[in-house]
């Protein structure tokens, strides 16, 4: 994905270490004029997150979303499920490996692309507990080492 012309609003932190992402997808996102305001302004969370395929049509569910302060107050519910823009091959795609493979799609991140709210999911499958294990120790072992390098570099 080509970073230059992006600016990442929200990641979910969790989504990588809880699941291994086996493909990605670039999704528009159906938003309100004073939720599109709330997500420029980093008021999202994908936390507790998911998608999950309605027919033929995908839906974000619980992604918060703040409430824009200086929008008219019309009653929002921040939860709500939004309807995630994907091609129809993409669609059915996701269809047939998240139903055959028991798969999960999981939001990754959303990000501006050309000003134009935009929400990368991924198609996961959960890991065991000693697959989590082996990626702490990963990220252990590679702390280690790039703090072993940064002393060498100041001797």
């Amino acid at each position: 994905m080509n970073m230059s012309n992006m600016k990442v609003i929200a990641t979910n932190k969790k989504a990588r270490f809880d699941y291994e992402i086996l493909e990605t997808y670039e999704a528009g996102i159906v938003l309100t004029g004073p939720e599109v305001k709330s997500v420029k302004a980093g008021q999202i969370s994908l936390k507790e997150s998911f998608a999950t395929v309605r027919g033929e049509e995908v839906f974000l569910t619980n992604a918060h979303i703040s409430p824009y302060k200086q929008a008219a107050q019309v009653e929002q519910e921040p939860t709500r499920s939004r309807k995630l823009l994907l091609k129809k091959s993409e669609i059915k795609s996701l269809i047939g490996k998240s139903q055959t493979q028991g798969l999960t799609l999981i939001p990754i991140q959303v990000y501006l692309k050309r000003g134009f709210v935009k929400v990368e999911i991924g198609l996961g499958r959960g890991k065991k507990k000693h697959d989590k294990r082996q990626t702490i120790k990963q990220k252990d072992v590679k702390r280690d080492i790039e703090r072993e390098m940064r002393g060498k570099e100041r001797s």
